[in-house]
C-alpha cells in the first residue's frame, strides 16, 4: 500500500500523461469522455506495454539479472515518445529511487544497482522495491497500475474539472476492469517472446501537442 500512496514523495501528482493536452483538444469535457479516456489508455499504453515490462522488470530483479533488468530499463525509456513522457518516468523514477536508498530499502548491492540504472525509469524502480520487499508479483502489479488510475482520476478532477463524486464513480468503473487488464499483462509477459506493444499514435500525438500548450497545469 505504502507503493500506492499518492502521499509517496514522487511527484506523480504533477504529471497527466496527456490527458490536459486531451481536455485542451475538446477530445476530454466531461464525465463520460473521461472515462472513455482512461479506459482507453488502460487497456492499451498500460495493458499492453507498461504493466507487461513492469512485472518483466519485477521478475529480473527478483531473481538478480541486473542485466536483464537494465535492458528493459533502457527498452522502457526508448518507447516513451515524447520528451514530457521521458522526463516524467525519469523524475519519478529517480525520486522512487532516492527514497529507497534514504530508508535504506533492500541491500546495498540492489540499491546500487538502481543508482547504475541510466536513466533509472519510474516501472524499473517501483518493480525493484517490490521485489526488495519481497511482495507478490500481483499485488505489486496491482499497487501499480492503480497509482496509475488515481492519478489520471485526480488530474481529471483538476483539468476538466469533475466533482468528486465524479471521480469515485470512474474509480469504481475503472477498478472493475483492473483483473482483466492485469491478466493480460502477465500474459503478455509470459509469452516467448513478451508481447509488447506500444502502437499508441493519438496518445503520442497529443503529449507531444501538449509540450507547446500556452496554459498548463500538468507538465506532462
Amino acid at each position: 500500500m505504502h507503493l500506492s500512496s499518492p502521499a509517496l514523495p514522487i511527484g506523480g501528482f504533477s504529471y497527466s500523461q496527456g490527458l490536459e493536452a486531451a481536455i485542451e483538444l475538446g477530445l476530454v469535457h466531461d464525465e463520460a469522455s473521461t472515462l472513455a479516456w482512461i479506459e482507453s489508455q488502460l487497456v492499451t499504453v498500460m495493458a499492453r506495454a507498461e504493466a507487461p515490462l513492469w512485472c518483466l522488470l519485477f521478475e529480473a530483479w527478483r531473481a538478480g539479472d541486473d542485466a536483464a533488468a537494465h535492458g528493459w530499463n533502457q527498452w522502457f525509456h526508448a518507447s516513451r515518445e515524447t520528451r514530457e513522457l521521458r522526463q516524467e518516468t525519469e523524475q519519478m523514477g529517480r525520486s522512487l529511487a532516492r527514497l529507497a536508498q534514504e530508508l535504506g530499502w533492500g541491500t546495498a548491492a540492489t540499491r546500487a544497482a538502481v543508482a547504475a540504472l541510466r536513466p533509472a525509469t519510474l516501472p524499473a524502480v517501483h518493480a525493484c522495491a517490490c521485489a526488495m520487499w519481497a511482495l507478490p508479483r500481483e499485488a505489486g502489479l496491482g499497487a501499480y497500475v492503480f497509482s496509475w488510475l488515481e492519478n489520471q482520476v485526480a488530474a481529471a478532477i483538476k483539468g476538466v474539472p469533475l466533482g468528486q463524486m465524479a471521480g469515485q464513480r470512474m474509480l469504481e468503473r475503472l477498478r472493475a476492469g483492473l483483473p482483466a487488464v492485469l491478466a493480460d499483462a502477465r500474459a503478455r509477459a509470459g509469452a516467448t517472446p513478451p508481447r509488447l506493444d506500444t502502437f499508441a499514435p493519438q496518445y503520442a500525438m497529443v503529449s507531444a501537442r501538449h509540450e507547446t500548450q500556452f496554459s498548463r497545469l500538468f507538465r506532462s
